[in-house]
């Protein structure tokens, strides 16, 4: 598939002004600046995070008034729960709150709950309030959940059950009648980072109690390794708190992981390396994550409490098999969803892409629709169906919104959610038809023709004279990488092959590049397709990131190549920050 590049610029003045100041590459300094950093302590703040640079927890609305009502429910002896959602943000929620309230009040007064994902759904239920209620819970704390559950909420204040929300997601105009609401995403809520995720917000709260009842730091710093999963998993923004967070939270993954955290890591034999941020998406997160999805979420809460890491081990194998099972069955409905597609005429017309069978395994439909996009790049719903219910889940391409698209064909749904790249919903089986239809003239209407097409964004054109140890020294500095964060991504113009480029594996090309009388090699996974233009004697531009393979103990820079053109490049499109 063609992709749009797009080069990032930044003001030049800027740039040589704070190269000035930091006297690093002028490279790092643009990027530095296209991100926001322009001044000296900016930089200093990003390049060395520190625990103090985090924000007071009592700036946020309504954190008194939770650690007020957490310390009167100790002092009277009322017996909390712990409610979470049951992806990682929501299990590591719960974990960390459970482990802290077990530590610092009677562990028999608190107990915590995970919804199941098919029998209860997603969020607050009433069969949880309905357990709280029958073992005796006055309290609950939700996480990761919670901020549009008001009649649920309703119901449980009428049962004498009160409720401390924590959590991210948007809030509707109307409040649930909460005692204490920490969300820093409320309009009137001053705390100043808005983007923390579920088990940031619990954190916060744990912070605040630590300093109300007078306990070390370490009794909330414990839990960083969590909040880092949470955090990468959650693909929310690595800026502001989150990076102080992940860039602490991957430290203590790295030197003292919690027995759970740590038996994950064995398991995947990823104990030989510093684990970075794609680590904990790629490798711990589909883990943990395939408990909710194949079974019960409530094994990955059992994983991240347990003390005893031979215990750990066991719990972190049976997620290990879950997730296996939910890779095979990811595989098979991609593998049959791709033949459907391809065997329908019209599909190579649409602007959409819908598709349905009744056994398809509800809880991977999210991870084909995201396979199905990397295929042909479109909006995209996969659905099944449970009983007399279709249900689906989508996702969405690079700038559309494809909430409101769904939430334009609202007439046939019986419920929906979700937000601007992904969604959920649920239908009767005899409106899939007219919902596919509408869904497709929706999108077809409302989608622009850059949307159409994946783009890489480069940060900046280098020459091979640039990549060396102490640049990507520095680049290594500017992790952990995620959103708002990425890694930088690069463009050489006018290489050529030296010769001995090669195709490995029938799908990913092994380069050999030179420029300047500089050879760089490199990996490019799926292009060999593009192999040819490397025989044509003539130069190309390569969008790369750049990286250090190790091989027999000794170390060297390598290009991962992301796409190559002939040069010169067709225009590419310029963005100012």
């Amino acid at each position: 598939m063609e992709k749009r590049w797009k080069l990032m610029e930044a003001a030049e003045p800027e740039v040589i002004a704070l190269q000035e100041k930091l006297g690093i590459h002028h490279v790092i300094c643009k990027i530095l600046v296209q991100r926001g950093i322009r001044d000296f302590e900016s930089a200093r703040a990003f390049f060395r995070p520190e625990l103090s640079q985090l924000h007071d927890p009592y700036l946020m609305k309504d954190m008194q008034n939770a650690v007020d009502r957490i310390i009167r429910a100790m002092q009277e002896r009322e017996k909390i729960m712990v409610f979470g959602d049951y992806d990682v943000d929501g299990t590591t929620s719960v974990a960390t709150m459970y482990q802290f309230l077990s530590q610092v009040y009677e562990s028999d007064k608190v107990d915590y709950y995970i919804p199941h994902r098919y029998k209860e759904g997603y969020g607050v239920s009433r069969k949880g309030i309905d357990y709280a209620r029958d073992t005796g819970v006055s309290l609950i704390i939700s996480l990761d959940c919670g901020i549009k559950s008001t009649e649920l909420i309703s119901y449980a204040k009428e049962l004498g059950i009160e409720f401390i929300i924590c959590d991210h997601h948007m809030p509707d105009a109307v409040l649930p009648p909460a005692v204490a609401i920490l969300n820093p995403k409320q309009t009137d809520c001053p705390y100043p980072y808005k983007d923390l995720c579920g088990c940031g917000v619990g954190f916060k709260l744990i912070t605040a109690l630590c300093q109300k009842i007078g306990l070390p730091d370490e009794y909330y710093l414990r839990y960083l390794d969590l909040v880092a999963t949470a955090i990468a998993a959650d693909i929310v923004p690595i800026t502001g708190e989150n990076r102080i967070l992940a860039y602490f939270g991957l430290k203590r993954v790295n030197e003292h992981p919690s027995p759970g955290i740590k038996a994950l890591i064995d398991l995947a034999k990823l104990g030989d390396q510093p684990l970075q941020i794609n680590n904990l998406i790629y490798v711990i997160a589909p883990r943990v994550n395939a408990a909710g999805r194949m079974d019960d979420a409530k094994l990955a809460v059992q994983l991240f409490i347990e003390k005893d890491p031979v215990k750990a081990t066991g719990y972190a194998e049976l997620l290990h098999s879950h997730n296996d099972d939910r890779k095979e069955a990811d595989l098979s409905i991609t593998v049959e969803a791709l033949e459907m597609i391809e065997n329908d005429l019209l599909q190579s017309e649409r602007s959409s892409t819908v598709v349905f069978q009744p056994h398809w395994h509800k809880g991977v439909v999210g991870i084909v629709a995201s396979r199905l996009i990397d295929k042909y790049y479109r909006p995209t719903i996969v659905l099944t169906q449970s009983g007399d219910i279709v249900s689906g889940s989508a996702r969405s391409v690079a700038g559309f919104n494809l909430y409101e698209a769904i939430h334009a064909c609202r007439e046939h749904l019986l419920g929906y959610g979700g937000h601007f790249a992904a969604a959920g919903m649920t239908l009767l089986p005899e409106a899939v038809n007219a919902f596919c239809e509408k869904f497709e003239e929706v999108v077809a209407a409302t989608i622009g023709e850059e949307q159409r097409v994946p783009e890489l964004i480069i940060d900046s054109e280098v020459r091979f004279t640039d990549l060396k140890p102490a640049f990507h020294n520095i680049i290594r500095q500017m992790e952990p990488f995620g959103p708002e964060n990425t890694k930088p991504l690069f463009i050489v113009r006018k290489v050529r092959d030296n010769g001995w480029s090669k195709v490995v594996k029938d799908q990913h090309i092994k380069f050999s590049l030179v420029q300047d009388n500089i050879i760089f090699n490199g990996i490019g996974f799926g292009l060999a397709e593009k192999f040819f233009l490397l025989g044509q004697n003539q130069p190309v531009d390569v969008v790369f990131t750049l990286e250090e393979n190790e091989w027999n103990g000794n170390k060297h820079l390598q290009l991962r190549v992301l796409d190559l053109r002939p040069s010169p490049s067709p225009s590419i499109q310029h963005s100012f920050q």
